[in-house]
């Protein structure tokens, strides 16, 4: 029994072990980077006395120096994110999160500084000075997490676009069977009907007491009015899916939609293979937009 915990346990600190090397290789260019930028400050600018060093020496204090801060931005950063569930946080509790590891990598890495001018470069240690150490030391746990942020942003916008793509590969399957299925829109008291192909239909726009139905025959744009209210034609057309009221008067094939325009408050759709604009009120406009945006 305890040799397979043992065997367990070493198995999931390996796992472990390998998570936290993958995450320090993801993060370690972004850190020298900022590390090398707090480097040369500390060399131009001078705000550390370095005084009593010689060039050669000063270079080795100041690489000391970035290496304290990058040496606990490195460690308590990748602790923390390899052994916390953070997948399992709320994003209240991410947030405070950050903020704790900004207030410990910064409270840790000033600490050793101060020992390290104190006790390594025998610099007298004042407030002053230890405010300037802080604020150095806050620079890379900062804007480590700032990227951080912007890291989990960019992956969401990814997984949204692989999730759209996605939809448009299955409305475009969808949309090969769909299409060819035959609607037969029929006339108040039956007497006249319409049948025709999805593919075919355009739009279906309420006349006066009549309905008026938009459709292609071939190359030809036609058009037939049939005796009925728009209302009980939407009805005829219930278990079609691609249709969708843009206007009280308008009801479109949404894969016949071209571009929705608009000048000021007034919108209307672009068809295709059709001149005539297509009213759409502001009722409809946010399902339209949504609907575009589907289809891409």
């Amino acid at each position: 029994m305890s040799k397979r915990y043992f065997t367990v346990s070493l198995l999931m600190g390996s796992i472990k072990l390998n998570r936290l090397i993958t995450l320090l290789k993801e993060d370690l260019k972004f850190l020298l980077s900022i590390a090398l930028g707090i480097y040369l400050f500390l060399l131009f600018f001078q705000p550390i006395p370095f005084d009593q060093f010689d060039f050669n020496n000063r270079l080795l204090f100041a690489a000391g120096f970035v290496g304290i801060i990058f040496f606990f931005q490195v460690l308590i950063r990748g602790l923390l994110r390899s052994f916390l569930p953070l997948s399992r946080f709320s994003k209240d509790e991410l947030l405070m999160f950050s903020y704790s590891g900004i207030f410990l990598i910064t409270t840790l890495s000033s600490l050793a500084i101060a020992f390290y001018l104190r006790y390594v470069g025998s610099v007298t240690i004042t407030f002053h000075l230890v405010f300037k150490v802080i604020f150095i030391c806050l620079v890379l746990p900062v804007l480590s997490t700032i990227y951080d942020a912007f890291s989990s942003l960019k992956k969401r916008l990814e997984q949204e676009i692989q999730e759209k793509e996605n939809m448009q590969k299955e409305i475009r399957h969808y949309q090969e069977g769909y299409q060819n299925q035959s609607i037969e829109l029929i006339s108040v008291h039956q007497a006249d009907h319409l049948n025709v192909l999805v593919v075919d239909l355009l739009l279906l726009r309420s006349a006066d007491n009549y309905v008026e139905i938009i459709y292609r025959e071939g190359s030809k744009l036609k058009k037939k009015l049939i005796r009925n209210t728009l209302k009980a034609i939407e009805q005829q057309i219930n278990s079609f899916s691609g249709f969708v009221r843009c206007h009280r008067t308008s009801i479109v094939n949404v894969f016949h939609i071209e571009k929705l325009n608009h000048e000021g408050n007034s919108y209307w759709l672009k068809m295709k293979n059709m001149d005539e604009p297509v009213p759409v009120s502001r009722q409809y406009l946010l399902k339209i937009k949504e609907v575009i945006s589907v289809m891409g």
